[in-house]
């Protein structure tokens, strides 16, 4: 696990300014405390730091080729690389060290970006070729379901790409300026999505992509790999089930250093840790965070299994403290993030990284499966807009639009999300259950400069042309291929990824493992959802396996107590947001309305408000100068 970036300049006479390249670089230190590299071929160059978990000694990057001008630098585990470097021996290719990452390269020189479609892993890499003279050409590549992040943009006079967006900003020829799409995509959803990343002028490489530059050509993306989007598959026996977690599980298993898990209560990474035990025969060491609120404490689940096992099991009761995502989160996080267990989940990787360098987890398994209760309700609610009809849905609708919004209520009380959804499209209906605010919820906040700026545009828009991509009339499966191209990658595994990196921890998903979603993310529903639970046809499978009180146990999830930090230890902070963040943004006396109302126990806008100081401290971190007027 590592963390790279590069240039390419556009004039190509021209190299890289390699002072520039390495404060581009050491950026990223965090990600890669252990070693430091960088190399120019011509108009190009790469830096690189490097967590050192497979050939300690010498697994130096870049690594280049030798013979001819290429060069490669990586970020990720590439899991089958023994056996892609065996077949690439036998066909004359000469290796220089034992690093995965070098089989990238190799593999380059025969099928050119065609590569990545022999990669089993999470990767970034990129590649530099100046084998044919006064042609110089950059490739990038990302893995398929976007566990390892990659960034790009180009200016007039270069094209610069990274692992992290600070890396990018580093070079000094990218405005700090926020997209006003951006802006309103964060505001509706809590994170920002699609290959337009915060800042403008950057784009995030999609995952499942590569890109190709060449002075001639300019740039070009590819989609290489994507979830099935014809036909749901046949139903899957327990045995098959059990037989893919152990082969994902155990291709994750390569390490030169200390290796374990995280353990929660819930089902998916009880899986993980089972698998581990059974597949290196002993026993796992794995990690575990409880909470002093036992509504969120999973720890006597946790031991449940790791005592089956007799793992040794490290668990640490944490008070999740709401100054780091004020002080310390922002800097990790380059684009902002609403999601309150960035906190929890920092505080789990930092406690993790006492014992261990590598640690596996679950993630994963409740976007392959429907695991999560909006699959649930969803199926549910579309069961029942089936058997209404047309008429039906209509009139729910207009029960919903005249239905009060009972925030402050108990649950049964507010119906008004309930019956709206149901007179709604399927895909509209999803979004609403996946989403912070609604659009017209944001443009009451915003200022009027913006929402001109803004015209027509509706985040939504880019949500239900993913919902509707797929030639499978199965919503289930459309909600599920929604969160793998948005959710996932860009809150859940962005969350994941930068909290671990920012402690040098490598985190692995087995669950993740494209083969491995790919065989079971489109089973027909009902072999997901049963009742009123998903994942039905995993938890069937792991019943020779785990605990019953595992597997029918209710998950209580990473969350934190932001309602009661609003009203405590973060009031000035809100307050403060609330007063600072630009005019240019937002109509301030809606913001303090917003305020006085959640602070007097009238409305609960907790989520709200929490976005807002996460998108001040972001501002202040990153010296964001403004809103982008392009």
């Amino acid at each position: 696990m590592c963390g790279f970036t590069g240039i390419v300049q556009l004039a190509a006479h021209e190299s890289p300014d390699v002072s520039r390249l390495l404060r581009m670089t050491r950026t990223l230190e965090h990600r890669g405390p252990d070693d430091e590299g960088h190399v120019v071929l011509g108009p190009m160059g790469l830096g690189f730091r490097r967590l050192s978990i497979i050939d300690l000694a010498g697994g130096h990057q870049p690594i280049e080729h030798g013979e001819l001008p290429v060069a490669v630098v990586g970020n990720g585990e590439i899991y089958n690389f023994r056996e892609l470097r065996e077949g690439l021996q036998a066909r004359g290719a000469r290796f220089s060290c034992g690093s995965d990452i070098e089989t990238i390269l190799h593999l380059y020189l025969e099928k050119g970006e065609r590569l990545v479609e022999d990669l089993i892993g999470m990767f970034a890499f990129a590649i530099i070729d100046l084998r044919e003279a006064g042609a110089p050409k950059l490739v990038l590549g990302r893995d398929r379901l976007g566990i390892k992040p990659l960034y790009w943009a180009q200016t007039d006079q270069d094209l610069v790409f990274g692992s992290e967006i600070k890396a990018l900003l580093a070079g000094g020829h990218l405005p700090r300026e926020l997209r006003p799409t951006s802006l309103a995509d964060y505001l509706v959803q809590g994170y920002v999505t699609g290959e337009d990343a915060a800042f403008a002028g950057v784009q995030r490489l999609l995952p499942g992509h590569t890109l190709t530059w060449t002075p001639t050509q300019g740039v070009r993306t590819r989609r290489y790999w994507d979830l099935p989007v014809d036909a749901l598959r046949d139903e899957a026996e327990d045995a098959e089930v059990l037989e893919w977690v152990d082969r994902v599980v155990r291709d994750r298993l390569v390490s030169e250093v200390p290796l374990g898990a995280f353990l929660s209560g819930g089902i998916d990474s009880n899986a993980v840790v089972d698998s581990m035990a059974r597949t290196q025969g002993k026993a796992p060491i794995v990690c575990t965070v409880g909470f002093q609120e036992k509504t969120h404490d999973e720890v006597d689940f946790a031991k449940i299994t790791a005592q089956r096992l007799q793992a040794t099991h490290h668990i640490e009761t944490l008070d999740p403290d709401p100054q780091l995502a004020v002080d310390v989160l922002p800097w990790f996080y380059d684009e902002p993030l609403a999601d309150t267990s960035t906190v929890p989940t920092y505080l789990v990787s930092k406690m993790a990284r006492q014992h261990m360098t590598v640690v596996l987890s679950g993630d994963g398994g409740d976007e392959t499966f429907a695991g999560y209760r909006r699959y649930v309700h969803d199926w549910a609610e579309n069961r029942l807009r089936s058997r209404l009809g047309r008429p039906g849905q209509a009139l729910f609708r207009a029960l919903g639009a005249v239905y009060p919004k009972l925030d402050w209520a108990p649950q049964f009380l507010r119906g008004k999300s309930f019956l709206t959804n149901v007179g709604s499209d399927p895909a509209l209906a999803f979004w609403h259950s996946v989403s912070s605010m609604t659009r017209a919820q944001v443009w009451e906040v915003l200022s009027g400069d913006v929402r001109k700026q803004l015209g027509a545009y509706d985040p939504f828009d880019r949500f239900e042309e993913i919902y509707r991509r797929p030639n499978i009339d199965c919503p289930l499966y459309r909600a599920q291929y929604g969160d793998f191209h948005t959710n996932l990658p860009d809150k859940i595994l962005h969350k994941v990824d930068r909290a671990s990196m920012a402690v040098s921890l490598e985190v692995r998903v087995p669950l993740l493992d494209h083969r491995f979603v790919g065989r079971f993310v489109n089973l027909p529903a009902a072999e997901k959802v049963r009742g009123a639970r998903g994942k039905h046809r995993l938890r069937e499978a792991l019943r020779s396996r785990l605990d019953e009180r595992i597997l029918d146990g209710r998950k209580k999830g990473f969350d934190t107590p932001i309602g009661a930090w609003l009203r405590g230890p973060l009031r000035g902070t809100i307050t403060d947001a609330v007063e600072n963040l630009p005019e240019e943004w937002f109509d301030r006396p809606v913001l303090r309305q917003r305020l006085r109302e959640h602070l007097g126990g009238g409305r609960d806008y907790s989520q709200f408000l929490w976005s807002l100081i996460v998108l001040d401290r972001w501002r202040l971190r990153h010296e964001v100068s403004g809103l982008s007027l392009s």
